[in-house]
């Protein structure tokens, strides 16, 4: 344990070794560290001929009290000079806004406040505001303020309020996406009147990034939506034939902070009280209890080293309010995905980001996810050692993370940096016999994660150049356990972006290389992994130098590398683009990122129209068409797929868009899981998406899918999304989806039989699969004030899925099966077990495997309330409900499974949780 403290603490230190570079590299009060041109008026950045002049802003200091209440009554804000030029983006692009608006900013040495006065036409019958829960970003009339305090034309810092006093508020340094999850601590107040609405926001200093220095130019782009004349207003102007963002955006002047480097800690405690009970439990289970009650404290805090770099920790975090995981039915041998939802882990993930995948129309195809921070915390990997000389066992459902550290930021010369450790418990699971005798059992090691990420910002933010390194090591006391996971994995990663030409065109690209070490038992269970299955008795390819590529069962470490390579026209009405992925199929990174194939080489590419002037039959209207092929390390092909694409919006704000998809029949070396390749049908897949105005109080959204398939089979979907808003602070929706899928093969087994040459002494069983599912997501969102809301989501979930005609494939490399009392051999179902005899009266033995029919159903679902009764502290009240059952019926029978649901018992989850924020 005192290894993982040090390694905290190392962090720390690391930190406190980076603000003091940063302030020996900090200029004098006097200077201003971005450049004085930057006072003045200066080019629009990527602007080829500078034609335009950016549009400026300025800020002047505040000499006497404000109070924030919306109503901009102060004579300050009168004499402080006003933003009044806007331009709409739409629906008339380039044209000056119809609808007035003036902005204002005005500061003191800690706060930035910021006043506007939207005017509409109708004057407060013209406003529209829908109240709802913070960062929800409801449709209707708003005003977004975005910053990019370091003047790099990559980061944006961004406060959105609504008529309403709705806030959003996201943060996107460096040039990585938006995080929706930073929640500052500020205020926004609004109020409506007979000229249309006002809004004033207060916005402390400490709670940005900047460059330190006294004096301060920022990026600004302020941007307002009309909701009534579907009209989006700009500060700064781009075409919609251009790529825009913080290189183009205006500036804001006249900022003097003398005080730029506020040391400043935040703390968040905590305290959790539990209670879970259970519907069912095993009598005869001496650890089960259908009730149990839990209390826990915890904190979050945050320290400002300086105006730039934040330390984040959290000890003993907990993330009961987080969002419960949709309930799906995975029949493939591949890992199924769900994203991230705890605040911590969240928020500053855009600074972790690597491996990004940009593409017009692609699809089967992933990132390079170096970083998946759900392997912390995750479900303890080695559950079912418990059970080995026990009958019970009382396995925790998560790791314990003990503590978790984050150093995140920007330095003075144009570095973003992410530095990520966290530490979490060995875990044991209490096991008993049926004798009584009880014992202990490692389920998860002592380990430690870390993952650091920086990028360099040239060319003023046309290039960026970057790397990152993650690290995972585990400490054993059960041998039983090394030989399940492996002792310690690495990654070491380098990318680069590039814009030019005006941003024009665009580059993006990345590599990876990946090391994972431990027991050879454990390096058996990688290679062995659906991800690469080397003990492919047909794999061709495959030797063992400096990276791995070749089945050995003595192996202690495994190697591999990735790239990925992207070139496109990103502007104008024709653009293109090519793209170049590669796997090799050593290269493993599941110890802490996400991944779930390797061995393959991916090309792609694509051509796309976009008419972006409005006319009598659309408002906007894109074309694409393209291709890609995916191969292994063998030659096979795996994939080939040509694509067409068609987007439009219509007059009346409706969406609409089609989609097609053509793919021949391929190799597919994963079918048999771990034996010969054999080949998958070609296949045509259609869809078409239709969705009415979202400003409107009814929304409705409807996408059928047709899949036809080679051999004769068909698959087919109806997506359907339905939002009702009845006031202005309700949303109710509602998505009912059904589909119905068949497959011609479908894994069921693996039999040893020595009879069965072809494919080398096994024998591989697949069926027919007809799958039925119907879920409905439902939410609902009920806000009572800005800070007070009241969610829902629930999601009954039905899946039916019944296996037949038995088969197995005539030889590897081809589509041609022989089904078992059709074509070969002689089957029977007797009492739930089918017996198989291949060859009748052959010499092959008789096998047997259990009847694979069932129908599974769930009923899951969160109600959280949320009330932040001081800024910055929060209630939270939750209840989280799971019910589930599973028949050994393959047929769909939604009655049969309804009752069947409802009448088995639920597990609930009660939750009370409070925060409270300290600003020190």
């Amino acid at each position: 344990m005192a290894r993982w403290t040090l390694a905290l603490a190392a962090l720390l230190l690391l930190a406190g070794s980076l603000r003091a570079q940063t302030a020996e590299r900090a200029p004098p009060a006097s200077a201003n560290g971005a450049g004085e041109v930057l006072a003045q008026a200066t080019p629009a950045a990527g602007t080829a001929d500078h034609e335009r002049l950016a549009p400026v802003a300025q800020a002047i200091r505040l000499t006497g009290p404000i109070d924030v209440d919306g109503e901009l009554d102060e004579p300050i804000w009168q004499s402080a000079p006003a933003v009044t030029r806007f331009f709409q983006r739409e629906p008339n692009q380039g044209s000056p806004a119809t609808q007035p608006t003036e902005v204002r900013f005005l500061y003191d040495d800690e706060t930035l406040y910021i006043g506007a006065r939207m005017f509409d036409s109708l004057g407060a019958d013209g406003v529209v505001g829908r109240l709802a829960r913070r960062d929800s970003d409801p449709p209707g009339d708003r005003l977004t303020i975005t910053f990019d305090t370091f003047l790099d034309h990559l980061g944006q810092t961004q406060f959105t309020v609504n008529p309403t006093e709705t806030r959003v508020d996201a943060y996107g340094p460096g040039g990585s996406n938006l995080d929706f999850s930073w929640n500052p601590v500020w205020n926004a107040e609004a109020e409506i009147d007979s000229l249309g609405w006002t809004a004033e926001l207060a916005i402390p200093f400490a709670q940005l990034r900047f460059p330190r220095g006294a004096e301060q130019t920022w990026g600004l782009q302020i941007e307002r939506e009309v909701s009534r004349l579907n009209e989006f207003q700009v500060f700064s102007f781009w075409t919609l034939d251009q790529q825009g963002g913080p290189s183009r955006y205006g500036h804001l002047t006249g900022l003097e902070i003398p005080n730029a480097s506020p040391n400043r800690l935040e703390l968040l405690p905590y305290v959790v009280a539990q209670l879970e009970t259970k519907a069912e439990v095993d009598a005869f289970d001496p650890f089960a209890q259908d009730r149990e009650q839990d209390y826990r404290v915890g904190a979050d805090l945050k320290y400002l080293l300086t105006s730039n770099l934040t330390v984040s920790a959290t000890v003993n975090p907990d993330f009961g309010q987080a969002e419960v995981d949709p309930a799906v039915v995975n029949l493939t041998a591949f890992e199924t995905f769900f994203p991230e939802k705890r605040e911590f882990f969240i928020e500053g993930s855009g600074l972790f980001s690597y491996g990004g995948l940009w593409c017009f129309t692609c699809s089967n195809i992933s990132s390079m996810d170096l970083l998946f921070t759900r392997r912390i915390g995750r479900t303890p990997q080695g559950g079912n050692l418990a059970f080995q000389g026990a009958d019970y066992a009382d396995v925790p459902d998560a790791t314990t993370i003990l503590g978790a550290a984050k150093l995140t930021g920007r330095t003075r010369s144009g570095t973003s940096l992410g530095i990520l450790g966290a530490v979490t418990e060995r875990e044991l699971a209490a096991t008993e016999t049926l004798e009584g005798e009880r014992s202990e059992a490692e389920v998860e090691p002592l380990t430690g994660y870390l993952a650091a990420r920086a990028q360099h910002d040239l060319r003023n933010g046309d290039l960026q150049i970057g790397g990152i390194v993650t690290s995972v090591t585990r400490s054993f006391d059960d041998p039983d356990l090394e030989d399940l996971i492996p002792s310690h994995a690495e990654a070491f990663g380098a990318d680069a972006e590039l814009w030019w030409a005006d941003h024009t065109y665009h580059y993006l690209g990345n590599a990876a290389i990946s090391n994972v070490a431990g027991d050879p038992d454990a390096m058996r269970r990688i290679q062995e992994s659906s991800a690469r299955y080397f003990q492919r008795p047909d794999r061709e390819h495959g030797s063992n130098g400096l990276f791995t590529d070749r089945y050995d069962p003595t192996l202690e470490a495994i190697r591999g590398w990735a790239m990925y390579h992207r070139v496109a026209k990103e502007a104008g009405a024709w653009r293109w683009e090519s793209s170049l992925a590669a796997r090799s199929p050593g290269f493993e990174i599941n110890d802490l990122g996400f991944q779930t194939r390797t061995d393959w080489l991916w090309l792609h590419g694509n051509i796309q129209r976009r008419w972006t002037e409005p006319t009598s039959k659309y408002r906007y209207l894109q074309v694409n068409v393209g291709a890609q092929n995916r191969t292994n390390w063998d030659g096979d092909l795996e994939e080939r797929q040509l694509h067409f694409s068609v987007y439009s919006e219509l007059p009346n704000y409706w969406e609409i868009s089609q989609f097609n998809l053509i793919r021949p029949s391929a190799f597919d070396p994963r079918a048999t899981r771990g034996g010969p390749v054999v080949k998958s049908p070609g296949h045509g897949f259609h869809s078409l998406y239709m969705a009415t105005d979202s400003r409107k109080r009814f929304v409705a959204s409807i996408e059928p899918t047709y899949t036809w398939i080679e051999e004769g089979y068909r698959e087919y979907a109806l997506f359907l999304n339905f939002t009702f808003k009845p006031a202005s602070n309700i949303s109710l929706s509602l998505g009912p989806y059904f589909e119905h899928g068949e497959s011609s093969a479908q894994y069921v087994t693996t039999v040893t039989d020595a009879t069965a040459e072809v494919f080398y002494g096994s024998r591989y069983v697949f069926s027919d699969l007809d799958q039925n599912t119907f879920s409905m997501d439902t939410r609902l969102d009920w806000t009572f004030t800005p800070t007070m809301s009241l969610e829902l989501f629930l999601q009954p979930f039905f899946s039916s899925n019944d296996f037949s005609r038995f088969k197995e494939f005539s030889e590897p490399r081809t589509l041609d099966k022989l089904v078992y009392g059709e074509d070969m051999g002689t089957i029977a179902l007797n009492e739930g077990v089918y017996a198989v005899d291949p060859d009748a009266a052959g010499p092959a033995a008789t096998f047997t495997f259990d009847d694979p029919n069932f129908s599974f159903a769930s009923l899951r679902g969160n109600l959280v309330y949320r009330w932040e009764y001081v800024p910055g502290s929060t209630l939270f009240v939750v209840w989280t409900q799971d019910r589930n059952n599973e028949l050994a019926e393959g047929d769909f029978d939604l009655g049969r499974d309804v009752d069947d649901l409802f009448g088995t018992g639920s597990d609930n989850v009660f939750l009370v949780k409070l925060t409270y924020w300290l600003g020190i």
